[in-house]
């Protein structure tokens, strides 16, 4: 007899709460039809979480997220244990926003010693604050790894999102979800996932000529990171796991998984965030998957 515990029904007010590049909403349905069958059965992995589109629409008991952002995992961890403290940090900015309050928010990250005394809390709502005024909701930063993204000058920005956040921390810290969130390398965080296990991965994607959006974090994912990925991709299809990945459609992917066990799935994206006007609109992505 099954031992399985009732799914909780979804909350449809846990979904993203920042804009990030690259985030999967508008390809959610795509995605979704390339899911296993069995998949609320397996411990969910998503190595490079990013908004975590995927991960709030399917709302898994057991799972492990990770992003190599300390400052957007924080943001994570400080909604599950600190979200009074949150909204009231997220209230103040609010009260204050302004060009000229944005630039000296922004400017923190460049005052290493005012910016080693900000508390969790304050980092966390200062990133929130910067991703709903800036320009584009665009989270980028220079080779220094300080935020660069110009005011945006909106009318009336949703800063504090109270009932979506409320949401996500009601789901993050429910007593029957084992949430692990992880600040740190992709092949870490999906080590020990095995036949019980689906991983979704989402690297920044590949871009041969440097067009795609990558300045999520001082880094950058080379074709050496592509490659790697590709790697861990072998591991944990070896392991047992079944593995989707997300990508560009590009020679140079499609060469990497060209594995008689690996699926490539064609699909169309939009993009609205890119470094040339030219790659934003409708791109060509692929699917992977490990199992037919």
């Amino acid at each position: 007899m099954s031992t399985q515990v009732p799914r909780r029904r979804k909350d449809p007010l846990v979904k993203p709460y920042l804009k990030w590049a690259g985030g999967k909403r508008q390809l959610l349905p795509e995605i979704k039809n390339h899911l296993p069958v069995n998949w609320g059965t397996l411990r969910y992995y998503e190595p490079f979480v990013g908004a975590g589109a995927l991960f709030f629409d399917r709302q898994s008991r057991r799972a492990v997220i990770n992003d190599n952002n300390a400052e957007l995992i924080l943001t994570y961890r400080v909604i599950r244990d600190n979200v009074d403290d949150l909204i009231d940090a997220l209230n103040a900015h609010r009260g204050q926003n302004s060009e000229d309050y944005y630039y000296r928010v922004r400017e923190q990250d460049r005052l290493l010693d005012l910016f080693a005394e900000l508390t969790d809390i304050q980092k966390a709502a200062r990133l929130i604050y910067l991703n709903k005024t800036c320009y584009n909701g665009l989270y980028r930063v220079n080779s220094q790894g300080m935020f660069n993204v110009p005011y945006g000058r909106y009318t009336n920005p949703a800063i504090c999102d109270e009932p979506v956040i409320r949401a996500i921390h009601r789901y993050l810290s429910h007593e029957n979800t084992e949430i692990n969130i992880l600040h740190g390398d992709f092949a870490t965080a999906v080590v020990d996932a095995g036949r019980s296990s689906f991983i979704y991965f989402d690297p920044p994607y590949h871009s041969p000529d440097n067009t795609n959006f990558t300045g999520y974090q001082a880094g950058r994912f080379s074709e050496a990171e592509q490659e790697r990925l590709r790697d861990v991709f072998v591991e944990r299809t070896n392991a047992g796991a079944k593995c989707l990945l997300s990508n560009s459609d590009t020679p140079f992917i499609r060469g990497l998984y060209d594995d008689e066990r690996f699926e490539i799935i064609s699909v169309r994206a939009r993009r609205a965030i890119n470094s040339d006007s030219a790659g934003r609109g409708e791109v060509d992505e692929v699917l992977i998957k490990n199992w037919r």
